[in-house]
């Protein structure tokens, strides 16, 4: 992961400038760990299959809580459902450029 995370964290973020790179640091942690696929629905729609675990789903689950909490434009939807786990990101048009690099990363991770 040689990616900036300034890359993906935008300036809208509330997020303490000194906490981001571990923020980026915990997302890269989780792409590498769990995703499994990332689709690129659309520019601003990503849809990323985890592993379907109940440790990898509350572990993305508080990880996403808290970054609603300081990037609010994301929307994060974790759906669990016959044996497959998938997290599914929306952005406003305006933050499709954070979305993407976002899905870089993972890809990048997953790969």
């Amino acid at each position: 992961m040689s990616a900036e995370p300034e890359l993906w964290a935008p300036q809208a973020c509330t997020l303490p400038t000194a906490e981001r790179p571990l923020r980026v640091a915990e997302f890269d942690e989780l792409f590498t760990e769990a995703v499994r696929e990332v689709r690129r629905i659309n520019a601003t729609s990503v849809s990323m299959d985890l592993t379907p675990s109940p440790e990898v789903a509350a572990r993305a689950a508080e990880l996403v809580v808290r970054e609603a909490g300081c990037c609010s434009f994301f929307t994060f939807g974790l759906i669990a459902t016959g044996g497959s786990l998938c997290l599914e990101i929306t952005v406003p048009e305006q933050n499709a450029d954070v979305l993407k690099a976002l899905a870089a990363r993972a890809e990048g991770a997953s790969a």
